[in-house]
């Protein structure tokens, strides 16, 4: 179950599981919210295809931000066939231009969580369990493409 955002309008700090349907539920209250799932379940879909079990879903589209930009995602590597999802959707490794390519196909970026993400070592997923702002703990909801559809 995905928590009440705090007073900031972060998710309290952690890593809260949900399904997609939570997921559609909580944040996909307005027709931008819903294009941006709707970018969002693309790169699932090719994700969950190449073996990647969990995805790790962040920025301001999980605050109460009116009206977020876009979403954040990284995902877990552990099982996943590289050279399958390569194939798959290889714009999930084009990182160039500030992921200009997947800004454009999905509405949002997605980073192996795995991945160092800053010049402290920290990865993907510990990166984004911090406020961008204020450096505090945030929380992040974690989603099992498990039975993802």
């Amino acid at each position: 179950m995905i928590p009440e955002c705090d007073s900031s309008g972060n998710l309290p700090p952690g890593i809260h599981t949900a399904n997609w349907a939570d997921l559609e539920f909580r944040f996909g209250t307005d027709a931008h919210r819903k294009r941006l799932l709707a970018g969002l379940r693309i790169a699932l879909l090719s994700l969950k295809v190449a073996g990647c079990k969990t995805v790790f879903i962040d920025g301001s589209f999980v605050t109460t931000n009116t009206f977020p930009a876009d979403f954040d995602v990284c995902w877990d590597m552990t099982d996943v066939d590289l050279p399958t999802l390569n194939i798959v959707e290889p714009v999930l490794f084009d990182f160039r231009n500030r992921r200009a390519a997947q800004k454009a196909k999905f509405a949002g970026e997605l980073f192996p969580a795995q991945y160092k993400a800053d010049s402290f070592g920290r990865t993907f997923l510990d990166f984004f369990q911090l406020d961008k702002d204020t450096g505090q703990p945030k929380g992040i909801v974690a989603v099992d493409l498990g039975s993802f559809e």
